[in-house]
């Protein structure tokens, strides 16, 4: 047992592990950062460039239920260094590309199967084995390394992007998620019990018997999940958050800017101050969540997202004019504040298996992700601007709130959901 008097091990796990997200962010920041640039070298079409992207999304998110079963067979601290190592390659090699096929390869591919190796999975994954106490807060903080991550790297890129050239950007990325390996090795712990101490906030020590098939767990979690409908509604709504924030925005806002008459610069550095707020909300989500009835944070949360997305449009322009600071604080405080509570979520309604169902939960946010990535990168090429995707997207966030207040976490009111629609 430790002391009370000194700092419990876990506030150290989540700070290494906060880090070693924000480390592997940088990736996340290069896609809408280097559209330009690539189109500008390459001459390769918005769609093009979009798909592999989509490819990334889709394995970041696809992946993300294997490797929540994979910590749990092998460990955190072996598979989170292993993706750092993944992301590392496959962004340092994409500075030898001469034709779009290697661009799917490496953007989509071996980054996209890094990503998703850790993703939030990870967070979901270490707060359930080292928090009882504080789990929203300390969820909602690690969700925000992503965020951090996007504020320190976006002006970053974007200003080796105009200066050095876009490979110098991505060997940046390389360099970052690599740095962190040793630090996740050394200092990162897969359960308290390993160090002979119990979760914060817990009585005693768990003890816990590692599963014999990552994958065959993840399918059966998914085929038991699957019988509820408070599943689909947190699949369909977390589909819609991922279109609407990094399939959509995080991936085109700058290139959209662009077309308006901004520089590269300055809209990357609209989308960092985004992630500044994006700390504020989602740790503050972490802390509702933690008092307040989840499901009416996730109906509040897209149906202001959907609202905010109507009136992007009409804020576009050469400078960042009042309107559009005025969005990006609003849009900022609501980008990934969903997490924290579809996370406690899903550990309501599938206990144990909260984390892999999160897992599945969270590769619909990539899916949804990815198709809106390639959706607006089309409508682009074909329209010559991005209105009806933001339009659509703003629609789907409205639909997603209306999804969100259906959720059910009472097994006798799921039983009596089903029997009424069947």
């Amino acid at each position: 047992m430790q002391s009370s008097r000194t700092l419990h091990r876990a506030w150290i796990v989540a700070i290494v592990a906060f880090v070693a997200i924000v480390g592997a962010a940088g990736f996340r920041a290069t896609p809408g950062v280097l559209i330009t640039p690539l189109q500008d070298e390459f001459g390769w079409s918005r769609g093009t460039i979009s798909l592999a992207v989509s490819v990334n999304l889709t394995l970041y998110g696809l992946f993300s239920p294997f490797a929540a079963a994979l910590m749990e067979r092998f460990g955190m601290r072996r598979v989170v260094s292993a993706a750092l190592a993944l992301v590392a390659l496959g962004s340092g090699l994409t500075v030898f590309i001469t034709a779009s096929w290697q661009l799917v390869l490496l953007w989509g591919v071996l980054v996209g199967l890094g990503t998703g190796s850790m993703a939030l999975v990870f967070a979901a994954t270490l707060t359930d084995r080292w928090f009882v106490r504080h789990r929203g807060v300390v969820m909602g903080v690690l969700t925000a390394g992503g965020a951090t991550g996007q504020l320190i790297f976006l002006p970053v890129l974007a200003h080796l992007a105009e200066t050095q050239g876009w490979r110098t950007s991505a060997l940046t990325v390389a360099g970052a998620a690599l740095a962190v390996v040793p630090l996740v090795w050394f200092l990162l712990r897969d359960t308290p019990e390993e160090l002979g101490l119990t979760a914060l906030g817990a009585t005693e020590p768990i003890v816990r018997t590692p599963s014999g098939g990552a994958a065959a767990r993840a399918l059966r979690v998914l085929r038991q999940s699957a019988r509820k409908k408070s599943f689909w509604y947190l699949v369909a709504g977390f589909a819609i958050c991922g279109a609407s924030t990094n399939g959509l925005v995080g991936t085109h806002f700058i290139p959209a800017a662009h077309d308006h008459g901004m520089g590269e610069t300055a809209a990357a550095s609209l989308l960092a101050v985004i992630g500044i707020f994006d700390i504020v909300g989602t740790v503050a989500s972490g802390w509702l969540s933690d008092r307040v009835d989840s499901r009416v944070l996730l109906t509040v949360y897209y149906a202001l997202r959907g609202l905010s997305l109507l009136v992007l449009p009409q804020l576009f322009a050469a400078t960042a004019h009042p309107s559009m600071l005025v969005f990006i604080i609003f849009y900022g405080l609501d980008w990934v504040a969903t997490v924290p509570p579809t996370v406690a979520l899903c550990r309501k309604v599938f206990g144990p298996d909260g984390s892999v169902v999160f897992g599945w939960v969270f590769a619909s946010h990539q899916v949804g992700a990815a198709v809106a990535a390639t959706v607006a990168g089309v409508t682009r090429d074909h329209l010559g601007n991005y209105n009806l995707a933001w339009y659509g997207a703003g629609l789907l966030c409205l639909l997603a709130a209306l999804m969100s207040a259906r959720i059910v976490t009472n097994v006798r009111q799921d039983r009596r959901a089903a029997i009424l629609v069947g």
